[in-house]
């Protein structure tokens, strides 16, 4: 099964293609703002404004730089990060059911971090970025072997068959290590649900950056994610060597999804639904789409946010939660398309 093109759409023009990202990158401000005056105290927008144009001074300020600030900027990194991944995932394996999440790899990053919290006693988030990504990166090597070839050429059945296999062999392994040690069981329960609260400006300003470069290195995959989804003979037609740009493409998913759950834990659909939606926009072009998955990602991940703030105020839903619910139904809207397209 290959990810649909444009499902017969007129492709766009650059310059339509450009304005949208404007568009986006507008709704992305907004959706930030609003993350920064929504929570346990609402802030006027007014107020916000000013102090992120300099006020220092009072309440709002702490609220606004030491809690909501770093949350909301962390949120949007992550959600780009998780976009871009599941792009890269889907063009990988030219398979539009493939996520980080399906290919093991969050899964394989989260057994990793408790790993590391139980037997090494981790508790920095750089050693947790560090087991993560390793943890990961075996995670999904283990499923493409496991779907029977290893040069990712593979069946979308059996790919989803092995990632399901093995994300429920880890999650098991992961349940088993927080059940037996209550240590661990304590540390790893606030961070296993995925969530953005909590997270200070040191966490943000450690792995900011590195998303950041993550999801450029995404970006310069486009060109040959778009040579793979010509097929394997016309990508090696065009010179290029397939088992090193699938390492590249390969390396990137894991960084980018290693260093976003060590960062946040699990965060679910986001890397499944919005390729998607960012390729019902731009078409099949990795160069616009990979951008466009960045933007959606990060509206959309504050913006899941904002909701667990509003829906059960006082409280909180955490961010993990919410996506979970939401991106459900769009999975099974994803599948429907598929299959109708397959037709």
């Amino acid at each position: 099964m290959t990810v649909p093109a444009s499902l017969g759409r007129v492709p766009l023009r650059s310059g339509q293609l450009a304005a949208g990202m404007v568009v986006l990158a507008g709704a992305l401000v907004l959706v930030a703002v609003t993350g920064l005056a929504v929570g346990t105290r609402a802030l006027p927008v007014a107020e916000v404004l000013a102090v992120l144009g300099g006020a220092r001074e009072g309440d709002a300020a702490i609220i606004i730089l030491e809690q909501r600030l770093p949350r909301t900027v962390l949120g949007l990194a992550v959600g780009a990060a998780l976009g871009v991944a599941g792009v890269a995932a889907q063009g990988l394996t030219r398979n539009p059911l493939a996520d980080p999440a399906l290919l093991g790899v969050s899964a394989g990053a989260a057994l990793s971090v408790v790993l590391g919290i139980s037997f090494f006693g981790t508790g920095a988030l750089p050693a947790h970025i560090g087991f993560a990504i390793v943890g990961a990166a075996l995670a999904g090597a283990a499923v493409l072997l496991l779907a029977g070839r290893s040069d990712v050429r593979t069946n979308s059945t059996e790919l989803a068959l092995a990632g399901v296999a093995v994300s429920a062999l880890l999650a098991a392994a992961t349940t088993t290590l927080v059940l037996i040690d209550a240590d661990t069981l304590e540390e790893y329960r606030f961070w296993a649900v995925g969530a953005l609260s909590g997270r200070g400006n040191s966490t943000a300003a450690l792995v900011v950056p590195v998303l950041g470069v993550a999801v450029l290195l995404g970006w310069a995959c486009a060109r040959w994610l778009d040579a793979l989804a010509l097929g394997d003979e016309a990508a090696r037609a065009l010179g290029l060597r397939l088992g090193r740009i699938r390492l590249a493409i390969g390396a990137t998913v894991v960084l980018l999804t290693g260093v976003a759950v060590a960062a946040t834990g699990p965060i679910g659909f986001i890397g499944l639904a919005v390729p998607h939606a960012a390729r019902a926009l731009t078409g099949a072009r990795h160069g616009w789409l990979v951008p466009y998955a960045a933007l959606l990602g990060g509206t959309l991940l504050v913006l899941a946010d904002v909701l667990g703030r509003i829906v059960v105020r006082p409280g909180e839903l955490q961010v993990g939660i919410v996506t979970a619910v939401v991106g459900a139904p769009v999975v099974l809207v994803v599948l429907r398309r598929i299959r109708t397209a397959a037709r």
